[in-house]
């Protein structure tokens, strides 16, 4: 029984008397109240510039310009060029990650394609790292999906964190049938007409059907928050980690006459029921924080080591009470001993503490499930 339920239980126990007395009359002289102070105000929160200027409407926009281009020390810098840059300013920072002005089309490299990666965990939970969304990783994915029925998996870690923004919704689209039901919708590229729209539905059955998390974080963007947010809709799936990158979108590259390029969102993935993720992203239903560069070295490492070195930590030398009682330190003996040996200690590697609160739930999971029976 937890402290608080203790305590509710204590205070119904001991009220109950007390009311049972207090029901008997009893003659009382009426107190004079006394005088209840008063709380201080508090001052009110100094608004925002931002706060300021959206509430401005039109009227007095343009009257604060006009003010200020007849009364501001230097009017050059108000010419309707300077006006005109700090608009377009404006509206960059204002629609965020819905306009990018890049100074050229070839400022914006397109980044090498990250491989699959697969693995079981524990001997009982496929790890899948999607990676880049392309054919081939399409294709690794469903031949270790295959694989499970053999090795008995009954729980997939889906982990989307190598998953850059691509605009190939199509594709992606393909990745989320392998784990949603056939029949239903999936999400809908939604544009500026109607009959630009496109929308995507499964018309296959699902390659696995079970207990499903997601792994996501700030480089989980474009098509594959798509994917997180339906498989999280329709498995009813829980995701770990951190808020997506809110760029489920589709850019259109725009060349403007100096050939900078402006990179506009003219379509957005928008999820059953009409659920948006632009610009906001899907926020993780189970908030673990981890630095970027601990993630790329583990993804980097985990092609020759595999995932579980990084979630099960090794045993090493450690004080306890048995060393204290015969005198010795086994952690300054390993030290001793390596450095006799001319190396230095081994380095403890960099933990994955999403994937690992992952396979804490997969684990709790299965107890109450077995509790139930």
């Amino acid at each position: 029984m937890s402290g608080r339920v203790f305590l509710v239980f204590a205070v119904l126990f001991w009220s109950a008397p007390l009311n049972f007395f207090a029901q008997s009359p009893a003659k009382s002289v009426a107190a004079s109240p006394s005088p209840v102070p008063t709380a201080a105000p508090q001052p009110s929160p100094t608004p925002t510039t931002k706060s300021l200027v959206d509430s401005m409407d039109s009227t007095d926009l343009k009257e604060a310009i006009q003010l200020l281009k007849n009364n501001y020390i230097k009017p050059e810098a108000l010419n309707e060029t300077e006006l005109s840059r700090a608009t377009f300013e404006g509206l960059l920072t204002r629609l965020g990650r819905g306009v990018v002005l890049l100074p050229d089309a070839a400022a914006d490299p397109t980044e090498p394609a990250t491989p699959f990666y697969g693995e079981i965990i524990e001997d009982h939970i496929g790890y899948l790292r999607l990676g880049t969304l392309n054919r081939a990783n399409l294709d690794t994915l469903d031949a270790n999906v295959q694989t499970f029925g053999a090795k008995k998996v009954d729980a997939v870690v889906l982990d989307l964190r190598a998953s850059a923004a691509t605009n190939d919704f199509a594709t992606a689209s393909e990745f989320a049938k392998r784990f949603c039901p056939k029949g239903k919708p999936l999400f809908t590229l939604r544009k500026t007409t109607v009959r630009q729209e496109r929308s995507f539905t499964s018309d296959r059955e699902p390659s696995y059907q079970g207990l499903i998390i997601i792994l996501a974080d700030g480089d989980t963007a474009g098509a594959s928050e798509a994917i997180a947010g339906v498989v999280r809709l329709y498995d009813k799936s829980l995701i770990i980690g951190q808020q997506t990158a809110g760029r489920a979108v589709e850019y259109s590259d725009l060349r403007l006459p100096s050939g900078k390029v402006l990179r506009v969102a003219v379509g957005e993935a928008v999820l059953p029921e009409g659920v948006p993720l632009f610009p906001g992203g899907l926020k993780p239903d189970v908030p673990v924080e981890m630095p970027g560069v601990d993630k790329r070295e583990i993804f980097q490492q985990s092609r020759e080591k595999g995932m579980t070195p990084f979630v099960v930590e090794n045993a090493r030398p450690h004080l306890n009470e048995a060393a204290l009682i015969s005198g010795k330190n086994p952690e300054l003996e390993a030290m001793e001993l390596a450095q006799r040996k001319n190396r230095s200690p081994e380095k403890s590697l960099v933990h994955d503490a999403v994937l690992q609160r992952a396979l804490d739930l997969v684990t709790s999971i299965a107890i109450f499930n077995s509790a139930r029976k």
